[in-house]
C-alpha cells in the first residue's frame, strides 16, 4: 500500500511540474507579442499560441486552415510565404521570410522551425510571426541615411561612388562608354549671404528636384554638397546624350525658380564633363575630372559648359605642384624682390621705383607672378607673401633714403585680399615708423578689380591711407573695369594706363584717342599719370607729346636688383 502511495504522490508531484512548465511557456507565449502555430503532425493536431489575435481575425484548428492566412498577405508576398509556412515539403529544418500585409502596410516575418525523426519524417512544427514594422521603419530611415541625402532626396555622395564603381565594372565588360557632368550654381554664395541659408537651402532643393527629373535607370544624380551636384550618365546618346541634358539644364536655369518664401531667383551653372573611359578609369578620377573641368568653366564666365581635356588636367595639376611649392615657399620666405625705375617723361629724372616680387622654386625655375599671384590669392598665401613685400620694400628703400638722400617714390602692389584686411593699414604705418619712412614716399598699388567688392569700404580705406600722406595709385587702368565717370569720385594721386593700350598707342589712331582722352581728363583731375610697358622710342616720343607725366618700361630700364637700383641712383644724384 505504502508502494501504491508512493507511486501516486510522485505521478501528482510529476503531473503538478508539467502544469507549471505548460504555464510558463504559455506566459512566456503570451507576453512575447509573437503568435505561434503548433502543429504535431502525428496526432494532426494544430494549437495556436501566444497573441494569434491581434495578427488575425480567425482561428487555426486544422492544416486546412492555413490557406486563410494569404488573404492578409500582400500579393507580391503570398507565393514565398506559402513556401515558408509548409517548410516540411522541402525537408529543411528552419527558415524565416519577411512580407508586407495588404492591411495597414504593416511587415511581419514568419520564421518556421520543424522537427523530424530519424528516417526524416516531419513531427512537429512551430510557426512564429513577429510584428517588425517598426524595425522595418528604422532600418528603412537607416538606409536612406545611407544613401540619400536629406536636404534634396538625391543619392548622397557614397552612394553615387558606389553605383559608379558598379557602372564602370559593368562597363569593362559591354565596352562602354559613361559621362559624368559636374554641375554648380554660379555665385551660390552670395545667394546665402544676401537672403540667407533657408533661401539657399530651398534654392537647393528645387533645382535638385529639377534634375532628378532626368533619373532613370541609365541616368543617376546626386547631391555632393552645398550647391554642386553630380550626374552620370550611362552610354549618354540620345535624349540621354550629354549635349542634351547640358541643353535642358540651360533652358530651365533661363526661367526663374520660384520659392515658397516668393523669392524668384534667376541663376546660371557651370558644367564639368568627363566621360570614362577616355578621362580616367575609375570612379574617384572621373569624378576629379569633372570637377576640374568645372573649374575651368567657371574661370571662363558664368553659364559654361567645359568638356574634359588632357590640357586641361595638366594644367591644374601643375597648379597643384606650385601651390604646394608655394606654401614652403611662404613658410621660408624664399622670394625675391626686382625694382623697376620709372622716369618723368620731361627730364628723364628718376621719378621712383615699383618693387616687383620673383620666386625660383627649389628646382631653380622662375614662376611668374601672373601664375602664382592668384594661386596665392586662392590659398591665403598671399598674407604671409603680401607682409614680406612690404617688410623688404621698406627696409631696403630706407636703407636707399639713408645712404643716397634721393627723393623717390617706393611703389608696391597692394593685393584685393590683403588689402582689405582690417589691420592693413595699422600693420603698414608700424613699418613706416619702424623704419623712419615718411609716408608721402610710399604709393600704393591697387587694380580696378578691387572696386567691385565693397566699394563703400574700399573708399573709405583710400581716404584713410591719404590722411596719413600715403600715396594711392589706381594700376592696370583699361583691363576691363574702366569708366572715366567714376574717376572723379576716387581719392587716388596716381593712374597707371596698362601696357595693353601702350603696345598700340603709337600705331593705332583709336588706341590715341582713348589714351589721349584718358590722360587729359585725369590731368584736369589733378592726378599724376603713368604709362607702363613702353618699350620703343616711338611710344616714348608719343607719349611725351600728350603730356604722360611719367614713364615706365623696358625702354627706360628693366626690373633689376636693389644692388643695380643703388647704381642706377648714384648716376642720378
Amino acid at each position: 500500500m505504502d508502494e501504491l502511495n508512493y507511486q501516486i504522490d510522485l505521478l501528482t508531484a510529476l503531473n503538478q511540474k508539467l502544469c507549471d512548465s505548460e504555464r510558463m511557456y504559455r506566459l512566456i507565449c503570451d507576453t512575447s507579442n509573437s503568435a505561434y502555430i503548433f502543429m504535431n503532425f502525428k496526432q494532426n493536431r494544430t494549437e495556436i499560441i501566444g497573441q494569434f489575435d491581434k495578427y488575425f481575425p480567425f482561428q487555426i484548428n486544422d492544416v486546412r486552415d492555413f490557406s486563410r492566412i494569404f488573404d492578409y498577405v500582400s500579393d507580391k508576398y503570398s507565393s514565398k510565404l506559402r513556401e515558408i509556412i509548409f517548410l516540411e515539403k522541402t525537408g529543411q529544418k528552419f527558415d524565416s521570410f519577411e512580407y508586407c500585409s495588404n492591411i495597414g502596410l504593416n511587415w511581419y516575418e514568419c520564421i518556421v522551425c520543424v522537427f523530424y525523426d530519424e528516417a526524416g519524417i516531419p513531427l512537429e512544427k512551430i510557426i512564429e510571426f513577429k510584428n517588425i514594422t517598426k524595425f522595418k521603419k528604422q532600418n528603412d530611415e537607416l538606409e536612406y541615411m545611407a544613401y540619400y541625402d536629406a536636404l534634396t532626396g538625391l543619392y548622397n555622395r557614397n552612394y553615387f561612388v558606389g553605383i559608379l564603381n558598379e557602372w564602370i565594372r559593368r562597363a569593362v565588360i559591354d565596352n562602354a562608354v559613361i559621362g559624368v557632368m559636374f554641375i554648380d550654381i554660379d555665385d551660390f554664395r552670395k545667394i546665402n549671404d544676401s537672403l540667407g541659408l533657408v533661401v539657399g537651402d530651398e534654392l537647393v532643393q528645387v533645382f535638385g528636384q529639377f534634375l532628378n527629373e532626368f533619373k532613370s535607370e541609365n541616368v543617376i544624380v546626386s547631391h555632393f554638397s552645398s550647391d554642386i551636384f553630380c550626374m552620370a550618365i550611362y552610354e549618354p546618346c540620345g535624349l540621354r546624350s550629354i549635349e542634351n541634358i547640358c541643353k535642358r539644364i540651360h533652358e530651365r536655369v533661363q526661367k526663374p525658380f520660384v520659392l515658397t518664401s516668393r523669392h524668384e531667383l534667376a541663376i546660371t551653372v557651370c558644367i564639368g564633363v568627363a566621360e570614362y573611359p577616355e578621362a580616367a578609369k575609375t570612379s574617384i578620377e572621373l569624378i576629379n575630372c569633372a570637377e576640374i573641368v568645372m573649374f575651368k568653366a567657371k574661370a571662363a564666365g558664368s553659364d559654361g559648359v567645359q568638356y574634359f581635356d588632357a590640357p586641361i588636367i595638366d594644367e591644374f595639376l601643375q597648379n597643384m605642384a606650385i601651390e604646394h611649392k608655394l606654401k614652403e615657399a611662404a613658410l621660408s620666405k624664399n622670394f625675391e624682390l626686382y625694382y623697376q625705375p620709372q622716369f618723368d617723361s620731361k627730364n628723364n629724372h628718376l621719378r621712383g621705383v615699383e618693387a616687383l616680387i620673383r620666386w625660383k622654386d627649389h628646382d631653380g625655375n622662375m614662376i611668374s607672378p601672373s601664375i602664382f599671384i592668384p594661386i596665392a590669392e586662392k590659398n591665403g598665401t598671399i598674407i604671409p607673401i603680401g607682409d614680406w613685400v612690404l617688410t623688404e620694400s621698406i627696409s631696403t628703400f630706407a636703407g636707399w633714403k639713408q645712404k643716397f638722400h634721393y627723393p623717390l617714390i617706393l611703389s608696391i602692389n597692394i593685393s584685393a585680399i590683403q588689402y582689405k584686411r582690417a589691420d592693413f593699414v595699422q600693420k603698414l604705418l608700424f613699418l613706416l615708423d619702424k623704419y623712419h619712412v615718411d609716408s608721402k614716399e610710399i604709393e600704393l598699388e591697387i587694380t580696378e578689380s578691387i572696386l567691385i567688392d565693397d566699394f563703400t569700404d574700399v573708399i573709405a580705406k583710400m581716404y584713410m591711407l591719404r590722411s596719413h600722406g600715403i600715396r594711392v595709385s589706381l594700376d592696370d587702368f583699361g583691363t576691363g573695369y574702366s569708366s572715366l565717370s567714376y574717376l572723379k569720385g576716387l581719392p587716388i594721386d596716381t593712374l597707371k594706363i596698362d601696357k595693353s593700350f601702350i603696345d598700340t598707342v603709337a600705331s593705332d589712331d583709336s588706341t590715341k584717342i582713348i589714351t589721349e582722352s584718358i590722360i587729359s581728363m585725369v590731368k584736369k583731375l589733378g592726378f599724376e599719370t603713368v604709362a607702363e610697358g613702353v618699350e620703343t622710342q616711338e611710344q616714348f616720343d608719343y607719349l611725351k607729346n600728350i603730356d604722360c607725366d611719367n614713364i615706365q618700361g623696358f625702354l627706360l630700364g628693366k626690373p633689376m636688383t636693389s644692388e643695380n637700383i643703388e647704381l642706377l641712383l648714384l648716376r642720378n644724384i
